[in-house]
């Protein structure tokens, strides 16, 4: 739970804040000058601090300045009254996340928190490359094989440099992550580390994003706004998803990295920064400059050094690897105990290409964990977690049935999802299979319980609860008329 920090000097607003972000689920923490922000940023660092800029005792500003030299990459959002927004503003030169009026926009505020929070965790969370089997940090690169070994090798010789680095690799191979880890192991590692995806903002913001602009720059433009570079100073910047950015906007980029400076839209002097950008792109770049999409000499500016990530399909070997990493996560995040997952389940990714990569791989193994209700994984459940993913696939059927066997319990599924009759449809859909399994086991075996908990990988003691669950008899065999065509 993340935990915030508000500082002002208003006893009703902090009151108010207060109970609004518990409300959301934060938790909070108050202080009402300078001084006491200072010492409770000390005391026990928050994931976030929101500062009003006039404060009694020393102001704002300089309680910003002191929290920023003990921790520049603690997210800081300052708040300001219309009559001070030069001082918010030169508090978002100094590296403020960002700030905001007073009085404020609930909605914005709670988006802007979001925003700040997430930047704070990406800064301060630790990337991990090869963490040890069991692990279940949220942020690590996975893998043994020799490609994932060059990338290892590649991060540790250019990480301490201020070489600008384009990371290349297909949609959830983990360029994020990389970049991270530059940045962690780089000589910036205590200052601010900023993501601007290319895509996520919309084109006709991103310039203004990206360099700020001055009073007047266009219609709306009420004061100078401070872009995402300049704020970043002394650290880095990520620019994801690069090669869909606009051409206008990769010409200023282009100038940055050739002459460490910036112009605010609107404006007209040069602005000079120092930030390290590291790029990212899921784009064939060679194409799109031969399509005149993107500028030849940012291309040779970006790729002083490349890594390149490979897709999962060429790694294969560290499926298995990556599966435990996820289950260990997952389960954690969860919270129940690691079932662990069969040999057979784990082949059944050798046949399947993976074009969502790793980001696909996690997904599935979240969504097995769940279908097999604490048990072991197995092919079923693999199975079923690749089939709800909507792509074909070699395991598509359920292994060692017949063909139609799972269309026929998709079928039913969908009748009976399509019926909604039942309040806890997802656990009687599953007890009703469970039936049929436990039935089939008893009959298989002429009603030997310990022979059926043996086929069926249970204990006898958990097999006799499923049993009496069930109400089933070894007389009496789960009627099929009730349920899919399974036969």
């Amino acid at each position: 739970m993340s935990e915030i920090l508000i500082v002002d000097d208003d006893r009703s607003l902090l009151d108010s804040f207060e109970r609004l972000l518990i409300e959301e689920g934060y938790t909070v923490r108050t202080a009402s000058s300078g001084e006491a922000a200072i010492a409770a940023v000390a005391d026990r660092a928050p994931d976030l601090v929101i500062m009003d800029v006039r404060l009694p005792g020393i102001s704002g500003m300089e309680a910003f300045a002191k929290i920023r030299e003990a921790d520049a990459r603690l997210p800081v959002i300052i708040m300001t009254a219309f009559g001070t927004t030069e001082t918010a503003i030169e508090a978002t030169k100094q590296g403020a996340f960002d700030y905001i009026l007073k009085p404020f926009d609930i909605p914005e505020m709670l988006e802007l928190i979001t925003q700040a929070l997430e930047a704070g965790r990406v800064m301060r969370s630790r990337v991990r490359m090869n963490a040890v089997p069991g692990s279940f940090e949220a942020d690590a690169l996975i893998g043994k094989s020799e490609a994932m070994q060059a990338v290892y090798k590649a991060i540790g010789r250019v990480a301490a440099t201020d070489a600008t680095v384009l990371v290349r690799g297909e949609s959830g191979t983990g360029k994020e992550l990389v970049a991270r880890a530059l940045y962690q192991h780089s000589s910036r590692a205590q200052k601010p580390f900023l993501v601007i995806n290319c895509v996520a903002i919309p084109e006709t913001l991103l310039e203004s994003e990206l360099f700020g602009y001055e009073k007047g720059a266009f219609t709306g433009a009420a004061g100078r706004r401070v872009g995402k570079i300049e704020q970043a100073n002394g650290g880095t910047v990520f620019l994801d998803e690069i090669g869909d950015m606009p051409l206008p906007v990769q010409a200023k980029i282009l100038r940055l990295l050739q002459e460490r400076s910036i112009e605010r839209l609107g404006g007209y002097s040069p602005v000079p920064v120092d930030v390290r950008i590291i790029a990212a792109t899921n784009r064939n770049l060679e194409r799109a400059i031969e399509a005149e999409m993107f500028r030849d000499d940012l291309y040779y500016r970006l790729k002083v050094v490349t890594i390149e990530l490979p897709p999962l399909r060429e790694r294969k070997g560290d499926i298995p690897l990556l599966c435990d990493y996820f289950l260990a996560m997952y389960a954690h995040e969860m919270k129940m105990d690691n079932p662990g997952i069969s040999r057979e389940a784990v082949r059944l990714f050798d046949v399947y290409d993976w074009p969502g990569n790793v980001r696909e791989l996690g997904n599935i193994i979240k969504k097995a964990l769940i279908f097999s209700r604490g048990y072991p994984i197995r092919p079923e459940a693999v199975s079923q977690a690749l089939s709800s993913g909507g792509k074909p696939h070699a395991a598509d059927t359920v292994p060692d049935g017949p063909p139609d066997m799972a269309a026929a319990v998709r079928q039913w599924v969908h009748e009976t999802l399509s019926a909604g009759s039942h309040p806890d449809m997802f656990n009687f859909m599953m007890d009703h299979f469970g039936g049929i399994i436990i039935g089939e086991a008893l009959q298989m075996t002429d009603g030997n319980r310990s022979r059926a908990a043996k086929l069926l990988g249970l204990t006898r003691p958990t097999l006799q609860s499923k049993i009496e669950k069930y109400r089933l008899s070894l007389e009496t065999r789960v009627k099929e008329q009730d349920g899919p065509p399974l036969t």
